[in-house]
C-alpha cells in the first residue's frame, strides 16, 4: 500500500510527498482509512509507530480551513505537545491550517491570539481545561483526538479529560490513541467515543526491523572511555545519548566537549527557551534521518 492510495486531499499528498512518506506504518495503514470513513476510532500502538501522521493526515484531509478550530488534539506533556504540534503544521501547511500549542507556564494571551487563528489545538489538560473553565476561549471542533491517553491516566489526568468533554461539541469525530488499555481507558472510551473501530498493532509490528540493535556489557569506570570509542568506531553523522540522570546528562556533555565532539544536552532542568531549540534541532534530524544502530551500554 501507497500513501497515495489512501486518497487524500492533494496538498495533503504534497505534504506527504515533501515528508518523504510513501508507505504507511502499520498504524497508519490501518487507521487512515477508517477516519476517513467518519468512524471514531480507538487505537492501541507503540509510540514511534507513526501516530501523528495516522489521525492527522486524515483529519486535516477534511478540514475546510473556514478560520475556526476544526481539531483538537489532547497530549500529556508540553513537550509532546510541541512535537505533535510542529508535525502538525508541517502537514497542514500547503491547505491553509495552522496550528497554536497550549500548555502550561506560559502567558494565557499569547495562547489566547494563536488559538483564534488556529485550524488545530495542540493542548496539555491542565491548561485547555483552564481556559475552557474561565471562558477565555470557546471551540467546536470537529475531530478530537487524545493521544498518548495511558500516559494522560498515569499521570493524574482523567478527571480533567471528563470535564473537558464537557465542553465540547456532541457532534464530532473522536480518537483514542493509546500504547497500553488499561482499565481507566476502556471505561474512557466508552463515555466520549460512539460506536469505535478498533486499530491494535501486534507485537511482531510494534518494532522497526530495519533497526539493528547491539549491547556491550562495560564497567561502570569505564564507560564514558568505550562510549567515546564507540562513536570514534562507528563514526555516525548523528546519534542520540540517553541518560538515566539529568546531573549525567550535563557530565557527559561536558566531558565529550572536551574531547571535542560538538554535544547539546536535552532535559527537564533546562529553561524552555533552550529546550525549544534543542528540540527544534532534534526533530529537523529525527525527520531526516533512518536509523541504522542502536546501541546501549550497561555496566555492572
Amino acid at each position: 500500500m501507497k500513501f497515495t492510495d489512501f486518497n487524500l486531499k492533494e496538498t495533503i499528498q504534497e505534504a506527504v510527498r515533501d515528508a518523504g512518506f510513501t508507505e504507511p506504518s502499520p498504524v497508519q495503514r490501518d487507521a487512515i482509512p477508517l477516519i476517513l470513513e467518519g468512524h471514531d476510532i480507538i487505537a492501541q500502538a507503540q509510540t514511534g509507530t507513526g501516530k501523528t501522521a495516522a489521525f492527522g493526515l486524515p483529519a486535516m484531509s477534511m478540514m475546510k480551513a473556514d478560520g475556526s478550530v476544526e481539531g483538537l488534539v489532547i497530549v500529556p506533556t508540553r513537550e509532546l505537545a510541541m512535537q505533535v504540534s510542529d508535525e502538525l503544521f508541517r502537514f497542514g501547511a500547503k491547505s491553509g491550517l495552522k496550528t497554536a500549542t497550549v500548555y502550561g507556564g506560559t502567558p494565557y494571551g499569547k495562547q489566547i491570539d494563536r488559538i483564534k487563528q488556529a485550524s488545530v489545538v495542540v493542548a496539555t489538560p491542565g491548561r485547555l481545561q483552564d481556559l475552557l473553565m474561565s471562558g477565555k476561549i470557546k471551540i467546536n471542533p470537529s475531530f478530537v483526538i487524545l493521544d498518548e491517553a495511558d500516559e494522560m491516566l498515569d499521570m493524574g489526568f482523567l478527571d480533567e479529560i471528563k470535564n473537558i468533554f464537557t465542553f465540547l461539541p456532541k457532534e464530532r469525530q473522536t480518537l483514542m490513541f493509546s500504547a497500553t488499555m488499561p482499565n481507566g481507558i476502556r471505561k474512557l472510551a466508552e463515555q466520549i467515543l460512539k460506536s469505535p473501530k478498533t486499530v491494535s498493532i501486534t507485537k511482531s509490528e510494534k518494532t522497526n526491523s530495519k533497526i539493528t540493535q547491539y549491547y556491550y556489557v562495560v564497567q561502570e569506570r569505564e564507560r564514558d572511555d568505550a562510549l567515546v570509542r564507540l562513536i570514534d568506531y562507528k563514526n555516525p553523522d548523528k546519534c542520540i545519548i540517553f541518560c538515566r540522570m539529568k546531573k549525567e546528562v550535563d557530565r557527559l556533555v561536558a566531558h565529550m566537549t572536551a574531547q571535542g565532539f560538538k554535544v547539546s544536552g536535552l532535559h527537564g532542568d533546562m529553561e524552555q527557551k533552550q529546550k525549544r531549540n534543542h528540540h527544534s534541532c532534534l526533530q529537523s534530524w529525527w525527520h531526516r534521518h533512518l536509523y541504522r544502530y542502536r546501541c546501549c551500554c550497561s555496566w555492572s
